[in-house]
């Protein structure tokens, strides 16, 4: 069944809006979880973990030779293990341009195995090689190199059916997270997992690093009427876990209908820990969309994406998208020095003028197209300890005070896609009203404290 309705104007990465008006309250697919209680998922690892397979370095009259990554992923742990959990089986992968390993598309590395059948291959949001706009949808089609048959998961359904497990014997779900509760790829994994659960169909994770790390946790608890494609479980907007990890949460929780009894099989990542972010990984940045070209986008990101539904320009259309912010009326220098002035770690705010401009990696036009904008762009001191929700509350906060001082009303011009965003409305509502930025952060706070416990069941690396 497709639980979610196709929707038809993009915000970010991710489809909020139907006709500009927002998502009406009895048209908004039902997320909610199930009343019974599931049994946890399991971790299985192959039993070899040795170093993923590397491509040669061209020898020249100087040869330097990379060390090899801090961090091995799942994928390349499966690759080493000679594919040891799916020996003999009907595959089907859920995959997507970042789905490599050792610089090889998983697609081709299974599709050569003589050990592994590989049948069918499943696509989300952006498409299996990431050519599609936000929001875009993707039809099915034929993959080019291996002639295989790819569903899209971003088409005219969400989820998989079960005639299409009906010839597979195991789900495989390799796509690179972000952390944030609003990026669809696990939307897509929760839903696969529940056909998976239906038809009996086994479901394994290769685990991939959390880009923003372990440890930091952020923004309100998705509450129920807020439910949707970009707010799937009760979780913060930044919650801290690897796919794998949320996966076994998915179940034990119950945040899917009919996901009880499921094995999530994980094979985990061999030697991340929660306090890396991607740079201390030694892997190669594959932008798992086009928004995020690099890593400090994907960093700002948790925060910074509500200003998507706002008439402020996030930086699209810039080398610095989710960092960089501004508006025609705005006074850069004075926001800087307001922002500044509050010392958030890890974090400073450099006065700004650009105009957007349309990019070769995105189709799209962006926001205010080459308008004069002023604002600030975020230079990070410390990304150990930026925090990107707090960051964005303080930013907003000092943009809304300029808006209003020169007469302006809201800046947030989406109301219902902020409240999807935020995962409530009580950060929409405490905005416009006023209140201090600091006791914003503090309810925010008591939202998600229950949920560092909430999880620990399900935490694989320390």
């Amino acid at each position: 069944m497709n639980r979610w309705r196709p929707l038809v104007v993009s915000l970010g990465f991710c489809l909020v809006l139907t006709a500009c008006g927002g998502v009406p309250e009895d048209a908004r697919p039902s997320f909610a979880p199930t009343s019974n209680p599931a049994t946890a998922a399991t971790s299985v690892a192959p039993t070899t973990a040795a170093a993923p397979p590397t491509t040669p370095t061209p020898t020249t009259s100087t040869t330097t030779t990379l060390p090899p990554p801090a961090v091995t992923t799942g994928a390349a742990r499966l690759v080493a293990s000679n594919f040891a959990i799916l020996d003999g089986q009907r595959v089907g992968l859920i995959a997507n341009q970042a789905s490599t390993v050792g610089g090889e598309h998983l697609v081709d590395v299974l599709n050569n195995a003589p050990n592994v059948e590989l049948v069918r291959i499943f696509a989300p949001e952006h498409g299996l090689r990431g050519k599609g706009a936000a929001g875009e949808e993707i039809g099915d089609s034929l993959d080019p190199g291996s002639g295989l048959p790819i569903v899209s998961l971003y088409g005219e359904i969400r989820q998989p059916t079960a005639d299409h497990l009906a010839d597979i014997d195991v789900l495989v779900f390799d796509l690179q997270d972000v952390g944030s509760r609003f990026y669809t790829y696990i939307a897509t994994m929760g839903l696969a997992m529940e056909t998976a659960a239906q038809t009996g169909t086994r479901f394994v994770v290769l685990d991939r690093p959390n880009p923003v790390g372990g440890d930091t946790v952020g923004g309100y608890v998705l509450e129920e009427p807020q439910t949707s494609f970009i707010g799937p479980y009760p979780v913060p907007s930044q919650y801290a876990m690897t796919s794998g990890e949320l996966a076994r949460a998915v179940v034990g929780e119950a945040w899917m209908d009919n996901v009880e009894g499921l094995n999530v099989e994980v094979v985990e990542l061999d030697g991340w820990t929660r306090d890396m972010l991607w740079p201390d990984t030694g892997l190669t940045w594959i932008p798992p969309s086009s928004g995020l070209p690099e890593f400090p986008s994907a960093l700002a990101y948790p925060g910074s994406v509500l200003f998507e539904a706002t008439e402020l320009s996030y930086g699209g259309g810039t080398d610095e998208p989710f960092f960089r912010f501004g508006a025609p009326w705005a006074d850069g220098d004075a926001l800087a020095e307001t922002l500044n002035a509050v010392g958030l770690p890890g974090v400073r705010f450099v006065p700004t003028t650009f105009s957007p401009r349309k990019l070769p990696r995105n189709s799209g036009e962006p926001r205010l197209t080459g308008e004069e904008l002023h604002g600030v762009l975020l230079e990070f001191d410390d990304m150990y300890i930026f925090d990107p929700v707090a960051t964005t509350v303080h930013v907003h906060s000092a943009f809304q005070t300029q808006a209003s001082a020169a007469g302006e009303g809201s800046i947030i011009n989406r109301q219902s896609a902020f409240d999807l965003l935020s995962g409530t409305k009580r950060l929409r509502r405490a905005l416009d009203g006023g209140v201090a930025a600091e006791q914003i952060l503090a309810e925010m706070q008591e939202s998600f404290t229950p949920f560092l416990e909430q999880r620990e069941p399900y935490l694989l690396y320390d």
